[in-house]
């Protein structure tokens, strides 16, 4: 950041010094030029034409330069046939003459005709009265005068413009350490954090970085959330196998006869178990993704033609918003309405309906079948692991309670309710609407 501002304002003020010099110099050339214009006004103003037709001064020159050798200030008044009449300061010099203007105004121009010496001069066409030449009036000054006048100037400004440019890339850099030093603040506090001494950022910071501390301690809390949750499920499934294995152990043990009736049954619960705790934690494990996303109509349509060849005398009819997304993951949803859809094909008569509602909130899948349904006082016990409708159908007794689980987990819900159009089983799940 030091970096970059002190290369940015080193560029913008070079680009502004060039700029200041360009305007400052052409005001003092300017300045020189007039008072150059002002002197040869007065030389043509003073011009007389003599007798034999040469020209003459009225009156001396009002700068005692013109009468010096070489002072650095000369001028010169130049006619065809005529010798040139130069002021005395010229001594045995001349000015260079050009060829002639097409027009009477004056011209500036800078010479090295003198060894050593660089002129400005100015010089104008005037034809006089009672002469009918075209006369040249020349006036020349020293650039030495105004090449100081312009160094010193430079001189100035590059001092002044590096001492700003030096005092701005120290005050950046104070603004940067400044800025940037809570951030130094942040890291101590999640080194902290790391080894232990910590669990959250206490520290108070700048209304500018208080933002960052929050969401660090909302990943704090919610990664503690994560990693109960896995330690809570690790312990339920623990549990949950641990009856069936000191079933097994015991009937091992004691040499039962029916062992291999015991393991296959007590190897049913502990596959129940494990479907369950997995189905959780991969769903646990895909919510905190912010970019969860699915459409529910092509999930309902892969799930109905699943269902349609594991059940071909079953009718699955779909209905509602085919454009509907909610904010899960494709495979969860695939699960849930696969559980849904599955369990109304396998306990209804024959018929499944499946409606899809998009509400402000959230969108609705309802799964109807025309089957015998669940009295009201059996619902809430239909969602514990391992509950069945039929157990004389097979089945893991699984499938609603992952369905309530999932769900749940993703911020939904699911209730069973009675189906008004069929008779049978009304399941109605919501799902977080995905914007």
């Amino acid at each position: 950041m030091i970096g970059v501002a002190a290369i940015w304002i080193a560029l913008l003020l070079g680009v502004g010094g060039y700029a200041l010099d360009r305007v400052l110099t052409s005001a003092i050339t300017r300045n020189f030029d007039a008072q150059l214009e002002y002197v040869l006004t007065a030389l043509i103003a003073s011009s007389e034409i003599g007798p034999d037709g040469e020209v003459f001064l009225n009156r001396p020159p009002a700068d005692q330069r013109f009468l010096e050798p070489y002072s650095g200030l000369y001028f010169q008044v130049t006619g065809e046939g005529f010798e040139p009449f130069p002021s005395r300061s010229l001594w045995d010099r001349r000015l260079p003459v050009g060829p002639a203007h097409e027009d009477f105004d004056a011209h500036l121009y800078d010479t090295d005709a003198f060894p050593m010496e660089t002129l400005r001069i100015i010089e104008r066409d005037v034809r006089l009265p009672g002469s009918a030449v075209r006369w040249r009036f020349q006036v020349a000054h020293n650039r030495d005068i105004l090449d100081e006048q312009i160094g010193v100037l430079r001189k100035t400004m590059i001092r002044s413009f590096g001492i700003l440019g030096l005092g701005l890339v120290i005050l950046a850099a104070l603004q940067a350490i400044y800025g940037l030093w809570p951030l130094r603040r942040v890291r101590r506090s999640i080194a902290s954090i790391r080894s232990g001494e910590k669990s959250r950022i206490e520290e108070r910071f700048p209304q500018e970085i208080e933002p960052l501390t929050e969401e660090l301690n909302a990943l704090l809390a919610h990664n503690e959330v994560q990693a109960e949750e896995a330690r809570r499920h690790a312990g339920n499934l623990a549990h949950a196998l641990k009856t069936p294995l000191t079933v097994l152990t015991s009937a091992a043990a004691a040499d039962a006869p029916d062992l291999a009736d015991a393991v296959r049954r007590e190897a049913a619960t502990m596959r129940r178990q494990v479907d369950h705790h997995l189905a959780r934690a991969r769903a646990i494990g895909r919510r905190s993704s912010a970019q969860a996303r699915a459409d529910v109509w092509p999930a309902l349509q892969a799930v109905e033609r699943a269902v349609s060849r594991l059940y071909e005398q079953v009718t699955i009819d779909l209905a509602g918003d085919k454009d509907a997304a909610v904010r899960v993951e494709r495979q969860d949803l695939d699960e849930m309405v696969g559980n849904l859809i599955e369990n109304a094909a396998k306990y209804g008569g024959g018929r499944v309906f499946v409606t899809v509602r998009t509400t402000p909130e959230c969108v609705e899948i309802d799964v109807e079948d025309d089957g015998r349904g669940i009295p009201e006082a059996e619902r809430a016990s239909i969602f514990d692991r391992g509950a069945r409708l039929d157990t004389g159908k097979p089945g893991t007794g699984l499938g609603l309670a992952i369905v309530r689980d999932v769900a749940e987990i993703y911020g939904g819900s699911i209730r069973l309710e009675e189906s008004e159009d069929l008779g049978g089983l009304l399941a109605r799940l919501k799902l977080p609407l995905c914007g």
